[in-house]
């Protein structure tokens, strides 16, 4: 898939765990893991708020397009 999540490195960059993130956006720890790790197929954009408010990023933060080639 040419969409590219990159939760993990914005985590990171805030020196954020999953446990800590998932308590401020109210999302559980397996849902959480599945968009981190890229197999989720959609997210909601009260989701996605949730987790750019929480980790004070934007969207494109987050999400990246990649031609696949």
């Amino acid at each position: 898939m040419p969409i590219i999540v990159n939760l993990d490195v914005m985590m990171a960059r805030r020196k954020m765990s999953l446990n800590e993130l998932s308590e401020k956006v109210e999302l559980t720890l397996s849902n959480l893991s599945i968009l981190k790790t890229g197999k989720a197929k959609a997210i909601r954009f009260s989701t996605l708020e949730a987790i750019c408010k929480a980790l004070d990023c934007q969207p494109a933060d987050i999400l990246e397009y990649r031609e696949e080639e």
